[in-house]
């Protein structure tokens, strides 16, 4: 088993396609597809691949840490009671655990992710 792992942002394999829980959902009809890479240690850390199309959802982190580096389109997220952030293509950003907000994806985007649980 190697201990390097390179994520592979255009997987030959089909993703695992979903959509939001209905009580999170705020406002359109986006589309989840997510190609999950790797996982270690358990089932402690996740990484992978995953895309939305345009939507609006309640993001809730719960215990979980999440790292993200998108690699195309535009999202906006909106911590509970802060500030709307705006992330495109090379941008990076943490969601650590207790996060609330919401994630509004305004083109369709794709990301890196890592989640540790």
């Amino acid at each position: 088993m190697s201990l390097l792992k390179t994520i592979d942002t255009a997987p030959a394999f089909a993703p695992r396609e979903s959509g939001p829980l209905p009580e999170r959902l705020i406002s359109g009809t986006p589309a989840f597809r997510t190609w999950s890479q790797d996982v270690a240690r358990g089932e402690m850390i996740h990484t992978g691949l995953w895309e939305a199309t345009p939507g609006e959802t309640r993001s809730i982190k719960g215990e979980s840490f999440e790292f993200c580096h998108i690699l195309s389109g535009i999202v906006e997220l909106t911590p509970e009671g802060g500030e709307a952030v705006v992330y495109k293509a090379g941008d990076s950003f943490v969601m650590k655990p207790g996060f609330v907000g919401v994630w509004k994806t305004i083109e369709t985007v794709r990301k890196i992710y890592v989640i540790v649980r």
